[in-house]
């Protein structure tokens, strides 16, 4: 009778674990944060720039064009050159261009910045999350990948908060701080990060037993060893071309489209949530701090989601978090001369029901692809879901104007149940796999919820 192994992803979470998560929350929450901050500004931005609407969307859209193109080549250099380095170098280039924020007097230096930024924040996305669920025992990886999507949000409503204290206080230059005030989260974290390992998954990837050995022992103590981690030998290799074919190339179809529906409604709420909250009759008062409230809404959606995730199942959770938050969606179409409470309160249901599929956009992509080519996977999914979102981003002052309010949140709203029926349709269960199992395509997970396949089965990828 065959004996199961001991395995690390069954190790107890201990105070490493929970340190880690508090560092690699720094880039989720930065990533919020300087996204958000443009939606609180743009108005002010404007005037002062003397912005039309053609430079308004371009501008709004630059960040996330910006995460298109630093995503896939972020995730390729972390999967070559390892995630420790990329880790800090990344932090201090989002802070730097922050800053230089602060100086632009035209519209296309804006747009520079605001393009770098988000070059450097695309390439976070694979860095940190596949640092974090590298380490992460089986149990805790879901919730925790969850909440890096919910440090997103914070990072979010941080913004809006902070973003209009300064406007009321500052002055007439009150959006030149406000768009620079993103070094001093971004200082805190990178203090924090210092002295963080290397994944030892990725050291046994590259054939590197005994770095990987050294950081197993300090991380999980002196009974632990690489045999005791689910990984397979650096012989057998997986390379980035295996995203676009076979069983890899079917993941990447599924992570890149329920990605794209999840952000694409958002972050074009996000950029212009005043300019939508007015022209569904929300003005003066009413449209500041509705965006404040329904931001805060979003965090505590991905909150629910992030407790319930073990819980609830991955599949069963992303199909229901696209289907009511669609609902809430349509409502709002059917209703655009809705009082102020009705638009606030099915602006608050989308927000909270859309936080499962939220946090799944850091959870799924780490756990369907192997080492090799994880962060690769993390930063292509990153990169093509961002050219939906910077698009949608850029018409939604098109939308509002030529076709509408009614017939812009119906527009969302469908891309919102085409998630759904995209999930339906693709998306796995893995919430019982260690991370091993869950990225083979010798062992694909079932749709049921609790499908574990026995480890002696598995192929490694």
């Amino acid at each position: 009778m065959s004996v199961s192994r001991r395995s690390v992803e069954d190790a107890p979470l201990n105070a490493f674990h929970r340190k880690l998560t508090v560092y690699s929350a720094g880039g989720p929450f930065l990533d919020g944060y300087v996204l958000s901050i443009i939606g609180v500004v743009m108005m002010q931005i404007s005037g002062a720039l003397q912005l039309s609407a053609l430079w308004e969307g371009l501008i709004a859209a630059s960040a996330l064009i910006g995460v298109f193109l630093g995503g896939f080549l972020g995730g390729w250099f972390t999967d070559k050159y390892g995630r420790k380095v990329l880790y800090l170098v990344d932090l201090i280039a989002i802070i730097g261009f922050s800053v230089a924020q602060f100086w632009v007097e035209s519209a296309w230096l804006l747009f520079v910045w605001r393009l770098l930024i988000g070059i450097a924040v695309g390439a976070d996305y694979p860095i940190a999350t596949s640092l974090l669920a590298e380490f992460l025992p089986r149990k805790q990886r879901g919730p925790l990948l969850a909440a890096m999507v919910l440090m997103w949000f914070a990072g979010a409503a941080i913004a809006y908060l902070v973003g209009e204290i300064l406007l009321r206080v500052a002055g007439d230059d009150g959006w030149r701080w406000v768009l620079a005030s993103a070094v001093v989260p971004g200082a805190l974290f990178l203090i924090a990060r210092s002295g963080t390992p290397e994944s030892p998954r990725w050291l046994l990837s590259k054939g590197r037993r005994a770095e990987a050995d050294a950081v197993i022992k300090k991380v999980y103590g002196p009974d632990y060893s690489i045999a005791d981690l689910p990984e397979p030998s650096s012989d057998q290799h997986v390379s980035v071309w295996s995203l676009f074919h076979s069983g890899y190339g079917k993941r990447m179809a599924f992570v890149t489209l329920f990605w794209t529906c999840a952000i694409v409604p958002l972050f074009a709420i996000y950029a212009f949530a005043p300019k939508v909250l007015t022209a569904l009759k929300l003005t003066g008062d009413w449209a500041s701090y509705g965006s404040i409230a329904i931001t805060f809404l979003f965090t505590l959606g991905c909150l629910f989601a992030t407790k319930l995730i073990n819980r609830m199942g991955r599949r069963k959770m992303l199909i229901h978090s696209f289907l009511w938050s669609g609902l809430a969606l349509v409502l709002l179409g059917l209703n655009p001369d809705a009082s102020p409470t009705t638009v606030l309160l099915l602006f608050g249901a989308y927000a909270v029901f859309i936080g499962g599929a939220q946090v799944l956009e850091y959870v799924y992509p780490n756990e369907l692809f192997p080492t090799e080519i994880r962060a690769s996977a993390v930063g292509l999914a990153t990169s093509l879901s961002r050219i939906g979102a910077a698009v949608g981003t850029y018409l939604v002052p098109i939308s509002l104007v030529s076709l509408g309010t009614a017939n812009t949140m119906f527009a969302a709203a469908l891309i919102s149940l085409f998630g759904a029926l995209i999930s339906w349709w693709l998306a796995p269960e893995t919430s019982q796999l260690d991370l091993q199992q869950a990225a083979s395509l010798g062992n694909a997970p079932a749709r049921t919820e609790r499908s574990p396949a026995a480890p002696s089965t598995a192929r490694k990828a």
